[in-house]
């Protein structure tokens, strides 16, 4: 069931959950991702962001997403230019990310705003972002100046016409250091829900913290990134299983089990499993049972 990420995060907001959007990058990854989501029962995002291989990707990423009974919508995470947008949008996502935080106010607009006139005429939903969410390794992801300013959103929303606002609140993309939570501004947050009436977007959900997270997705955040702890959960088990004497397809095995469940744990933090009930009727599961129309 492919859909536009605009229809995911409508119904998120108006019951109080978050959508997962959960970065992708080889065939094993995607497929573990659309299978979390159909045992769970919940709606799920792609978020792919490797231009070169685009095409590729949406050859078998599409094809997979028609396939299974729940929602899902593919997104391009991060486009840097307009022609990336283009091509996102030929190859089928469903929705594009025109990220231009780093940019001045007005010119974030300006550029935003031609990518959502294109978008929208092809009926590709936009997710924008004002703030700027940092490197969870440098020292700007603390710094507050860089935090997303209510006024502005409003502004922001209005003059652009994206469909869901991603938002720089404290939390930042990687990996924190050991011990490290970032700490939310869940005032900001609830000044921003104040003033905007779209979807709002967190990046850097990974090491986000249970309650942090569990309590953001019962907000206005609709849809939580999660890139960083499915990459480590992936690597680890791999890394703890050895390499020699393991053929390719036996490490992808591993790989795909770590990533399946580490991502049916925040489908269920989110409050999504389940919620793919309204989408169409899909039959439970016995405890320990899975399902994969891919296999």
């Amino acid at each position: 069931m492919l859909v536009t990420m605009k229809e995911l995060l409508k119904d998120a907001m108006e019951e109080g959950y978050a959508v997962c959007a959960s970065n992708v990058w080889y065939e094993w990854s995607t497929q573990a991702a659309l299978d979390a989501a159909e045992e769970s029962g919940s709606p799920l995002i792609l978020n792919y962001n490797y231009m070169p291989n685009v095409y590729r990707f949406m050859d078998y990423a599409k094809r997979w997403a028609e396939k299974v009974s729940v929602p899902v919508a593919i997104n391009h995470d991060h486009g840097a230019t307009f022609e990336e947008a283009m091509h996102c949008i030929h190859a089928g996502f469903t929705s594009v990310m025109a990220d231009r935080s780093d940019l001045p106010f007005e010119e974030n607009i300006r550029q935003v705003t031609e990518i959502v006139k294109a978008a929208h005429a092809c009926g590709v939903t936009v997710e924008g972002e004002l703030g700027h969410v940092g490197e969870a390794d440098q020292e700007d992801n603390l710094n507050t100046a860089l935090y997303t300013d209510p006024d502005q959103a409003a502004e922001y929303v209005d003059r652009t016409g994206v469909d869901c606002l991603a938002v720089a609140i404290g939390t930042a993309h990687g990996k924190y250091n050991k011990g490290i939570v970032p700490k939310i501004d869940f005032d900001r947050l609830r000044a921003i829900e104040e003033k905007v009436s779209i979807p709002l977007v967190l990046h850097g959900g990974s090491g986000g913290g249970d309650e942090n997270l569990g309590k953001a997705a019962k907000t206005h955040i609709c849809k939580i990134n999660v890139f960083t702890d499915l990459h480590d959960a992936a690597k680890d088990a791999m890394i703890e299983a050895g390499f020699e004497g393991k053929y390719l397809p036996e490490i992808d095995d591993i790989a795909y089990f770590a990533y399946k469940d580490k991502l049916k744990y925040y489908l269920n933090l989110f409050g999504s499993a389940g919620k793919a009930k309204k989408y169409r009727e899909i039959a439970p599961l016995e405890e320990g049972a899975e399902r994969s129309v891919l296999k």
